[in-house]
């Protein structure tokens, strides 16, 4: 855990800024490349990109203090602006964004269903960032576990403070008890899941438009709802699931009607 990415007087760099700041940095990147191979302008998307980081984080962070306000918020609302600092839920996020997307789309007449794809290809890479700034700052983090990728969060992190409350720790501990890395875990899948979806994109951006954006759906659906198994923070329900699992099973349902449709109305 290493909140602070450099701190010095009135310079104060929050690590988990920083990488959300890289994460945005690279999907742009990304983005400009493949316009260029494609033939289109890459800055006349740079608008585009800026309010779905905006509504995105926003998104992000309106659900993740939504699902954890009892245990975060309700004693210091103040906190809930300080997103720099971590705690932010990604379905929150891209729903959010997506919302935006649309509206965008529409009002300037583009492809819905290219410009998706496009995003969808970069949207794990930014998604890959972020979660290594939230085993910095050291939310999300997963069950109690004694296998040899355990990890301990000193003092003061959300887990310790977890524990605490939950009688498994003492007060005076110096650290929590180790858990399981799934912020770790969640990054590296999803960008496993970038490279995939960036030679399929490659591929196939002209021939099965949606493709592209239904593989994104499937992957990060069935993605999240393994990590959330392994997750050890505190989390909504629905039902036997959690929030997370059950918009999981949601988005895997869409992401099937976008690869049937796509087979069946592009070009192979």
């Amino acid at each position: 855990m290493h909140p602070d990415l450099i701190s010095l007087g009135f310079l104060h760099v929050k690590t988990y800024g920083a990488f959300m700041a890289l994460g945005f940095l690279a999907a742009w990147q990304v983005i400009a490349y493949l316009c260029r191979r494609t033939g289109r302008n890459p800055e006349s998307l740079s608008n585009l990109l800026m309010l779905m980081m905006g509504s995105g984080v926003l998104g992000a962070r309106l659900a993740y203090v939504i699902e954890h306000w009892e245990a975060e918020f309700a004693r210091n609302p103040a906190l809930v602006v300080r997103v720099d600092q971590g705690g932010l839920m990604f379905y929150g996020g891209l729903i959010l964004a997506i919302a935006v997307f649309v509206i965008w789309c529409r009002a300037k007449k583009e492809g819905l269903v290219r410009m998706a794809d496009l995003f969808a290809t970069v949207i794990p890479l930014g998604h890959a960032f972020g979660r290594v700034g939230c085993f910095f700052y050291g939310c999300c983090y997963g069950r109690l576990s004694d296998c040899a990728c355990a990890v301990s969060f000193p003092r003061g992190s959300p887990a310790w403070y977890e524990q605490v409350n939950a009688g498994k720790l003492a007060s005076d501990a110096a650290s929590a008890l180790p858990v399981l890395p799934t912020q770790l875990f969640e990054a590296a899948s999803v960008l496993g899941l970038f490279g995939v979806l960036f030679l399929v994109y490659r591929r196939f951006w002209d021939r099965l438009p949606g493709l592209v954006t239904g593989c994104y759906f499937v992957g990060y659906a069935c993605i999240r709802f393994g990590i959330e198994v392994l997750r050890g923070d505190p989390r909504a329900e629905v039902g036997p699931f959690s929030i997370s699992q059950t918009i999981s099973l949601g988005l895997l349902l869409a992401g099937g009607a976008f690869i049937m449709v796509a087979f069946r109305r592009g070009k192979l």
